[in-house]
């Protein structure tokens, strides 16, 4: 129960939440248009990102206290989803925001973590921790937040297939709280889980409402969070390994995306067609196809993650 009833209550307000955000998202006018690099071939509502910000953060306000996790993440979140929120509300205009005050922004977000004392202090090593200088410790925390927080907003462009992800990476970073006996991060692991399964109802293909930057950069933000604070925390081997390998699918994406991008000298911000969703699609997947197939994939680094905690299990 010290788990269910978090994880239930972030999915019944979900659940609550999303049929009143559509119908205002509709009334306003603030969709996501149809476009060159989009799927879909009809407008659809943005602010779906509203309901995922509320499910995470009233089970967190009520179940985790007002700890350093819980400043952390409404903290940061909240600045990711306004900034969330005015970047989708450039695409209902058909625009882009500004990449650069946009990256400014996440950084500041990224950052957060460390106000409160969440960072990553170090690696363990054979036989004993190797501890990082501080700033070193504050520049990987920053990096890994930053990174992953865009990661998952990269890989939001099929039909169910962030929250998915984020489902099944939450549902390993659970395991791995609970093996660790970790109560703060199991807690938000399930909300989570309860969150994104919710989502799922209204975002899988065909989606009736999308998360948008608003909801994507959260999402990848608080995972992030999570990571450092659950797994990241006890600086072992183990605990180092478990959230890259939950993280594999949209770590890997990002990464042979930069390297296309690279290896064909555009920027590195600059949106292509170039993610596996949009390969697999080429290739004659329809997009329910391509979104299991992914699932399958991400399970699989799950399942590999789960195999590493009972390995290392004394």
């Amino acid at each position: 129960m010290l788990y269910a009833i978090p994880l239930f209550t972030g999915a019944g307000i979900v659940l609550l939440l999303v049929p009143i955000i559509r119908r205002v998202a509709i009334s306003l006018a603030f969709v996501d248009l149809p476009g060159s690099r989009k799927i879909h071939s009809q407008p659809v509502p943005l602010m779906g990102g509203l309901a995922i910000y509320f499910g995470v953060i009233i089970p967190m306000l009520l179940f985790g206290g007002w700890s350093a996790q819980t400043k952390t993440v409404l903290v940061g979140g909240t600045i990711l989803v306004l900034t969330g929120l005015l970047d989708d509300w450039w695409k209902t205009k058909g625009k882009d925001f500004p990449v650069w005050p946009r990256l400014i922004i996440y950084l500041v977000a990224a950052s957060v973590p460390l106000w409160f004392g969440i960072e990553i202090i170090g690696v363990m090593g054979l036989q004993k921790i190797f501890y990082f200088p501080q700033l070193l410790a504050w520049f990987v925390t920053v990096v890994w937040v930053f990174a992953i927080s865009n990661m998952i907003n990269f890989i939001d462009g099929v039909d169910g297939l962030a929250s998915g992800i984020v489902t099944i990476a939450s549902a390993a970073l659970f395991i791995a709280a609970l093996w660790q006996k970790q109560v703060e991060p199991g807690i938000l692991a399930a909300i989570m889980c309860g969150v994104c399964i919710s989502f799922l109802v209204f975002n899988f293909y065909p989606a009736k409402i999308f998360m948008g930057d608003a909801g994507a950069i959260f999402l990848g933000y608080t995972i992030a969070v999570l990571s450092v604070n659950g797994s990241f925390k006890s600086a072992t081997v183990l605990s180092i390994l478990v959230p890259i390998l939950a993280l594999g699918v949209p770590i890997l994406d990002t990464t042979v995306v930069f390297m296309r991008r690279l290896m064909r000298g555009g920027g590195l911000h600059k949106a292509d067609k170039l993610h596996t969703h949009h390969i697999l699609m080429r290739w004659g997947l329809t997009q329910a196809q391509t979104v299991a197939f992914m699932y399958l994939i991400e399970i699989a680094f799950t399942l590999l993650a789960v195999i590493v905690l009972l390995s290392f299990r004394k």
